[in-house]
């Protein structure tokens, strides 16, 4: 029976649903919360505090289709990608899980009736494996499933290993929970080479492992003991592309419908025509992982998660390029891989636009150096003394051209050849150590303070609350008292702190009794437990005392505004920017609040304009921001927003602000969106390809903003008048200058008549303020006569007349200008010895000064 990858998915899901399972969503390749992994790597990231006993759920049984990277830290199959049947960076794990609900008996039933049920795989195909001393689950499979004796083989512990040390033995860690697992294999036939597990040929291709079920029974202590757990529980993992290739009678996962199609994309994007090349399936396969890590908010960088993904890109690009590729093409294989992945790819295609664009930028930006480093080591690998490329040219390929070191050695192992690792990590450390600091990954998993008991929260209606503490933390022990000045964690029955979660940071204030005070920093979370952190000031606390818990009124008020700001924020990106928008982080404080988002460029003046605009409207509107539980369908019914990656119960708080925002969130919020005062916008930016980021205020601080930036602007303007003032000083001194330079070479038009100095002239584009300097210096040059002078500025005209005083009993100056602005459209006067007029008529100024002439020789 064939079934394409989509319909495995869906039978399996729908199989457990009919089970009693609540189908849970494929959690992010992020893990959250957890520092011990670089990505998720398995089903049971996501229940990792849910088995542990520091969560709980609404519900006992779950099934998933769970997105998985390997490409990184422990899991890495980076480098086998493409070379083997079945290595992949990205894969689907199918999982199902008890959590202390049913056990071994249902868990291999379950199994068995899916695969030759539903799959109605040939039971003579399957044989199964169980840890060596498991009898229970031996007899299961006996007895139970009637899998023959033969078929169901025992596997121990590795030789010169620890105890329990084995391929059928599963351990969270060197302690925790742990337990014995059965796997079930398909034979693919004896046409294959291959042996069946624990046999000298059990690396061959015939027997492949669909289905590890693991039992969680124990608990392992630090001194090796095994300890039953109260609730043994369920585990399981079937890898959707292994059990599609035998839906689809094929042997490599590469041949099922998933990578066909991406293979025949690539090579049809490349130009390519040989689809057996092992280089289309290295693009099909990271294609999947690179697009997913994009949509899960992974940004191509130097450090972390981000190096990895960039690995994976640039090992994508080489291969492309091998193939004769010459223009970019990794990002158009993204709209095929959404349709390709059916009912999985929802995500995807609501991001389809930002993850092209990543991919796209990062792509031309090592295209430009691909060629010149490809040529660097092609010389270094040709003219190789040897079998090992030094560790130096690896290090110096990497800084210099951006070639990871496994994509070098993937290039020398092409040519027969190896690189020097140890060489190249040495060169190396330095950029390591700083992505170990960034990441901050291989934190013990159980180093984290685990309290059994919970704290009930109250802080949705209350600041202060009477409690109890339940117990007492210092340096991650358990301690029964505190003395003055103890650092510590306190952890209370009840509390009115909210722990920081959803971005929202953790209150801070005080927990005081008689005996003591206790401040409080900060709040977090453990499970179900909120742990108090801060410092006891004075006096003494001990375990079981009764406190009084004192949330810092004025900071949770302040958070809380800040944080029903960026839900307004979120709703009204979306209305102007586009739908496409999507949350990829935020942070809520009391000072201000920070909101990434999802958008291809950076976010206009006009734009953010809009955005500011509509918060500040519904803030007017003062809605009442109401709260709601329901369960988690009903929510998204209802069109709660819920953030893409995030963990939810089937309870969740559902917050509206009337009809504009409308989103799942458990945080604190104002009463009434009007509380918020005021919302304005300090800064916006981009922090990666296709994500920006605003920083705003709300409140008394968006009112300081205010205030600041009136200062600021009024300091500004003060310094640039000040500055225009010195300026059109100096500017008038030069044009003064000029307009005396330009006078004297007046002097050369003076005539006389009767006996007197006349000069009479037209300007072209003079200053018509230096015009009254100008005549001043004239007059004391010609000692006795008279001035004339027209001046053209632009469509104007500008008339200025003087006289020297022993001449203004024959001549005024008034007289002389209004004459002249009479013929030019204008009128004018003033002194006897200087006045000035303007007019409008530029084509009659000439004809107006060669009246002077006459009209003087009448009055000398």
């Amino acid at each position: 029976m064939y079934m394409s990858t989509d319909e495995v998915r869906q039978a399996f899901l729908s199989f457990f649903e009919s089970k009693g399972h609540q189908i849970v969503d494929s959690s992010s390749l992020v893990p959250v919360n957890d520092p011990t992994l670089l990505f998720t790597n398995a089903g049971m990231n996501q229940f990792k505090d849910y088995f542990l006993g520091l969560e709980k759920r609404d519900y006992s049984r779950a099934v998933t289709a769970q997105r998985c990277v390997r490409a990184g830290g422990k899991h890495n199959d980076l480098e086998n990608v493409g070379f083997t049947a079945r290595h992949h960076t990205f894969f689907e794990m199918l999982g199902n899980f008890s959590f202390g609900d049913y056990f071994k008996k249902d868990a291999i039933q379950y199994a068995w009736d899916f695969l030759t049920q539903v799959l109605q795989l040939p039971k003579e195909r399957l044989l199964v494996t169980v840890y060596q001393t498991d009898d229970e689950a031996f007899d299961i499979w006996n007895k139970q499933i009637g899998v023959s004796e033969e078929r169901i083989i025992r596997i121990g512990d590795k030789k010169g290993g620890k105890p329990y040390e084995s391929d059928n033995f599963w351990q969270m860690g060197d302690t925790g929970p742990c337990g014995p697992c059965s796997e079930i294999f398909y034979d693919h036939g004896d046409h294959i080479w291959g042996g069946p597990p624990g046999s000298p040929e059990e690396d061959g291709d015939r027997f492949i492992e669909i289905w590890n079920i693991v039992f969680m029974q124990f608990n392992r202590q630090a001194d090796g003991s095994m300890n039953p757990l109260p609730k043994p529980s369920v585990d399981t993992g079937m890898g959707i592309e292994r059990i599609s290739a035998i839906m689809q009678n094929v042997h490599s996962n590469y041949e099922i419908d998933v990578f066909q199609r991406l293979i025949k994309e690539t090579a049809d994007v490349i130009g390519f025509e040989d689809l057996s090349n092992q280089s289309l399936r290295v693009v099909a396969d990271h294609i999947r992982s690179c697009a997913f890590l994009i949509v899960d908010g992974v940004i191509p960088s130097n450090e972390g998660r981000g190096y990895v993904l960039r690995r994976i890109i640039r090992r994508a690009v080489r291969h492309g390029n091998k193939l004769g590729a010459t223009d970019s093409f990794f990002h158009k294989l993204v709209a095929p891989l959404i349709e390709v992945m059916g009912s999985a790819g929802g995500e995807l295609k609501k991001q389809q636009a930002i993850v092209e664009k990543v991919l796209r930028a990062e792509e031309e930006n090592f295209g430009r150096t691909l060629e010149r480093g490809m040529t660097i080591l092609d010389e270094a690998l040709k003219n190789l003394d040897g079998k090992v490329l030094d560790g130096e040219t690896v290090f110096k390929l990497y800084d210099t051209y951006g070639f990871p070191a496994d994509l070098t050695n993937d290039v020398a192992r092409e040519h027969g050849l190896s690189i020097d690792e140890a060489g190249f990590e040495q060169a190396m450390e330095a950029q390591r150590q700083r992505a170990r600091e960034s990441g901050h990954f291989g934190t013990d998993y159980n180093s984290a303070i685990k309290v059994d008991s919970s704290t009930a929260f109250c802080g949705y209606t209350d600041v202060e609350k009477n409690a109890q503490i339940i117990s007492v933390y210092v340096d991650g022990q358990a301690v029964d008292s505190l003395r003055e000045g103890d650092s510590a964690i306190l952890v209370l029955d009840e509390t009115p702190f909210y722990a920081e979660s959803g971005g929202q940071c953790g209150d801070s204030g005080v927990i005081r009794s008689a005996s003591g005070n206790f401040i409080v920093n900060d709040t977090q979370k453990s499970g179900d437990a909120i742990l108090h952190y801060g410092v006891l000031t004075s006096g003494h606390l001990t375990a079981e005392t009764d406190v009084e818990a004192v949330v810092d009124a004025g900071r949770r008020k302040a958070i809380s505004l800040n944080h029903s700001a960026t839900h307004l924020l979120h709703a009204a990106l979306r209305q102007v920017l586009g739908s496409h928008v999507a949350q990829k982080g935020s942070l809520v404080k009391a000072e201000n609040l920070r909101f990434d988002f999802s958008h291809l460029e950076a976010v206009t003046p006009e734009e953010l304009k809009k955005v500011e605009r509509l918060v500040n409207q519904e803030i007017r509107k003062n809605h009442i921001i109401e709260t709601q539980l329901m369960d988690l369908e009903a929510a998204k019914a209802k069109g709660a927003m819920a953030l893409f990656g995030e963990k939810y119960d089937s309870q969740v708080r559902v917050l509206s602000m009337g009809d504009f925002s409308t989103e799942l969130c458990g945080g604190i919020h104002a009463s009434h969106t009007g509380d918020i005062g005021l919302f304005r916008i300090t800064s916006e930016s981009g922090i990666a390809a296709g994500i920006r980021r605003i920083e705003a205020v709300t409140g008394e601080a968006a009112l300081d903003s205010l205030e600041e930036q009136k200062d600021s602007y009024e300091t500004k303007l003060s310094d640039i008048s000040a500055k225009n003032k010195l300026l059109e000083k100096e500017i008038q001194q030069l044009k003064d200058k000029l307009a005396s330079q330009a006078g004297a070479n007046l002097t050369q038009q003076v005539k006389e008549i009767s006996g007197v100095k006349v000069l009479v002239a037209q300007l072209n584009g003079a200053d018509n303020k230096a015009l009254r300097g100008m005549v001043d210096e004239l007059k004391n040059q010609l000692g006795s006569g008279v001035i004339m002078l027209g001046n053209v500025s632009g469509d104007k005209v500008g008339l200025i007349a003087g006289v020297t005083k022993d001449l203004i009993s024959r001549v005024k100056a008034g007289d002389l200008v209004n004459m002249v602005a009479q013929q030019v459209g204008g009128k004018g006067g003033g002194r006897p010895d200087m006045a000035q007029a303007g007019g409008s008529d530029v084509q009659a100024l000439p004809q107006a000064l060669s009246s002077v002439d006459e009209w003087l020789e009448s009055r000398l």
